[in-house]
């Protein structure tokens, strides 16, 4: 029988977003699955967008007060059944076979933790030509150098794992999430295009250098309780890592037309 999926969705003002990621879960060949949205706060019509899909596998909880994303990830992880655990922010997208592959991928090599590749699309859904990948491998000390995986690509094994609770920092939380994940197990890519990110005007990858900086050190000192000295040293490591990221797994236009080549020769 197949294993149970939880799909964690915190979502904060994203009504315009949303309905197109759920309908990438509905879409998925991997059937076995519950998606838990926890809204945080929204002020848009997020709740009425959610209402109109009438499936029981949907589960929606609203924070009473604003509490951020990493407060809705551990309430969502707390609420969580799945063997599997799988991440998907309201403005993102998933390729229909995204879970039966990486599923099977780590089935088939025993891994506990994984991570896919990812595409870039803007805000009317069309891609810009980025495909973004990373090491084959992450250990412990490779997830401390830089934060490789996408957060919609992340899958791991909660029996394994146990259940992960963050601090409760504005940005890198997803980092501080898999920093606690690799504490029992090294990160597999599977490498595959099976999501696609939507870069918006507001996303972290827009912000500025010293903004980057200030989050990484925040992440180090206050989320991981590192010394001072230690949180900049991290965060200089972060910085040097990333620029090597860059550089090295964010392809461009060529890859982009092979992988829209690939998904042309599946249907």
């Amino acid at each position: 029988m197949a294993e149970l999926v939880s799909i964690i969705m915190p979502s904060y003002n994203t009504a315009r977003f949303i309905a197109a990621s759920v309908r990438s879960v509905l879409a998925q060949t991997y059937s076995r699955w519950e998606l838990i949205i926890v809204d945080d706060c929204s002020s848009d019509n997020t709740e009425e967008v959610i209402a109109s899909f009438n499936d029981p596998r949907i589960i929606f909880v609203k924070n009473e007060v604003n509490s951020g994303a990493a407060a809705s990830r551990n309430k969502a992880l707390r609420l969580a059944q799945g063997k599997w655990i799988a991440f998907l922010d309201s403005d993102d997208i998933w390729h229909p076979k995204k879970l039966e592959q990486q599923i099977g991928f780590m089935v088939k090599n025993g891994y506990h933790f994984s991570y896919t590749n990812y595409c870039e699309i803007d805000e009317k859904s069309k891609r810009n030509g980025v495909v973004v990948t990373g090491p084959r491998r992450v250990s412990k000390l490779g997830m401390y150098c830089y934060c490789w995986p996408g957060c919609l690509t992340v899958m791991y094994d909660a029996e394994y794992i146990g259940l992960i609770q963050i601090a409760h920092i504005d940005k890198n939380n997803d980092y501080a999430m898999w920093l606690e994940v690799c504490r029992k197990t090294d990160c597999y890519l599977l490498d595959r295009v099976l999501s696609e990110y939507r870069k918006r005007s507001g996303s972290i990858s827009n912000h500025s250098c010293m903004n980057l900086i200030k989050w990484h050190y925040k992440l180090w000192r206050e989320a991981k309780n590192k010394s001072v000295p230690v949180s900049f040293m991290l965060t200089g490591i972060n910085l040097v890592f990333g620029a090597m990221k860059k550089a090295l797994f964010v392809k461009r236009d060529s890859i982009s037309k092979k992988i829209n080549q690939e998904e042309k020769n599946e249907k």
